[in-house]
């Protein structure tokens, strides 16, 4: 274990162990994912979708729409963007058994690397029009409707969800940032309880990035006050194997990388939740969420 360097190694509980990787498999659904580019004004923009339909998934006109973006640099490594967004294993056949099925849309950020090597590019208020623009063109263009929205987000990508959220939140249901803390002001909070609007936010304690005690103690009562919030805050990130995630690439960031856990769908590989209050995983959250919009539950 020495070559562990993460910062809170010494206070691993005794007995518990170190997950140096997900236990998911990388890229076995990529080809369920059509590829595309969508063009706004004078910028063009990558991005990837699923469509349910083409696996048997009957369309009532009100199928969830699951919006991911991804964290910086993600946009550099081809299509395994779309694993690292989330969204990969969303469009398997467990996932979508669960949802009722659900469109997936994966925008891709313009990022290239500048002279230093530095990544450029990246999510920005810069963006909002475009994103906008395609994720209302993809609903009118390659849907026929859709019910519950949402929007998830990852890392510099879960900033992004929750200002897109701020910027047009009259066209989402549910915003589920991860590993961030980059959360609106009470006042924006507010507009959330006003309009009705879900936040389900995912961040670790252990967060080493956005550190829990500086960053959100402060937030946690007006946050448990609001009218429909959902808050995930583990003590450890832990891979589907229930050991503690470690990912070392320069700078461990194990903790921050919650989006192992969520591409998991918040569930261990031997079937248990990784939080009793979802014995499903995020996909019935979703499923039950659903269902009460819309009173179906014989969906």
């Amino acid at each position: 274990m020495s070559e562990v360097y993460a910062s809170w190694y010494d206070e691993v509980p005794e007995g518990d162990f170190i997950s140096k990787e997900p236990t998911y498999r990388v890229g076995d659904l990529f080809d369920r994912f059509h590829k595309d580019e969508y063009t706004y004004k004078d910028s063009k923009l990558k991005y990837y979708w699923y469509d349910p339909r083409e696996f048997g998934t009957a369309d009532d006109g009100k199928l969830t729409l699951l919006t991911f973006l991804h964290g910086t640099s993600n946009a550099l490594v081809g299509d395994v963007c779309i694993n690292y967004t989330g969204a990969e294993l969303y469009a398997s056949d467990s996932y979508q058994k669960t949802l009722h099925g659900a469109f997936i849309l994966i925008p891709v950020a313009n990022e290239y690397y500048d002279e230093d090597g530095k990544v450029m590019g990246y999510w920005s208020p810069d963006y909002f029009e475009i994103v906008h623009s395609l994720y209302l063109d993809f609903i009118r263009e390659k849907t026929n409707g859709v019910g519950l929205r949402i929007l998830l987000g990852n890392s510099s990508g879960a900033i992004f969800a929750l200002r897109l959220m701020d910027h047009c939140m009259d066209d989402f249901d549910i915003v589920i940032p991860v590993g961030s803390d980059a959360l609106p002001d009470d006042a924006g909070l507010d507009q959330y309880d006003e309009k009705g609007k879900c936040l389900f936010l995912a961040i670790c304690k252990r967060d080493e990035f956005h550190p829990f005690e500086d960053h959100l103690k402060s937030r946690m009562g007006r946050l448990e006050r609001m009218k429909d919030v959902f808050l995930y805050l583990p003590e450890w990130t832990r891979n589907g194997d229930k050991g503690i995630a470690s990912i070392i690439g320069g700078v461990e960031m194990g903790q921050h990388c919650l989006m192992n856990a969520i591409q998991s769908n918040l569930m261990f590989d031997d079937g248990t939740p990784m939080d009793p209050r979802l014995p499903n995983g995020l996909t019935g959250w979703i499923a039950d969420y659903r269902d009460r919009k819309y009173n179906d539950t014989s969906a």
